[in-house]
């Protein structure tokens, strides 16, 4: 069981490198190739970290709060990521979530904050979408009323969740 995890972490972490690398080789046309974007809905939109041109572009695409799920210390973390949001105009959040301990804490505070934005534009992101697409994903389900299937095959564009994710995703639902 542990060499498994440990397997999987390396597929993980090795398949975000990659993409890291591959996101900012690639150039740049639009929002939709911010890295590991995700379209929601009319309101809503999802992606790994974006660079400071990339926000720019969520700013002009009109998103008016950015919601950062990933702990400032992330090796791709932005710098003065809330000073650069506020300067374009946008509302700023962080939620740290820890990648290797998700919370209900953590969950019911994006729910909040989702709630209060609900009428806004609102750009999700964390370091690679993974935690936001699984809070996503459990928003949609829990609280949107969205089936299950759907919301849960959105997140699976994104990633599989390991044991740790799994873990919480299943307490979420069993919790609601």
């Amino acid at each position: 069981m542990k060499t498994q995890s440990i397997f999987s972490n390396i597929v993980l972490y090795g398949r975000s490198t990659w993409q890291i690398v591959r996101s900012r080789l690639s150039p740049k046309k639009g929002i939709e190739d911010i890295l590991n974007y995700r379209y929601i809905s009319d309101k809503l939109a999802t992606s790994g970290q974006p660079t400071v041109a990339e926000l720019e572009l969520i700013s002009q695409a009109g998103y008016k709060t950015i919601l950062n799920l990933a702990p400032p210390t992330a090796s791709n973390a932005l710098p003065e990521e809330q000073a650069i949001a506020t300067n374009l105009g946008m509302d700023y959040i962080n939620i740290p979530v820890v990648w290797d301990n998700p919370t209900m804490a953590d969950f019911t505070q994006f729910c909040d904050v989702m709630e209060k934005h609900r009428s806004r534009l609102i750009f999700v992101h964390c370091a690679m979408n993974m935690r936001v697409s699984a809070f996503i994903y459990l928003y949609r389900y829990l609280k949107l009323g969205v089936p299950a299937s759907e919301a849960y095959s959105a997140m699976k564009t994104v990633w599989e969740p390991n044991a740790t994710w799994q873990q919480f995703i299943e307490t979420a639902i069993a919790s609601n």
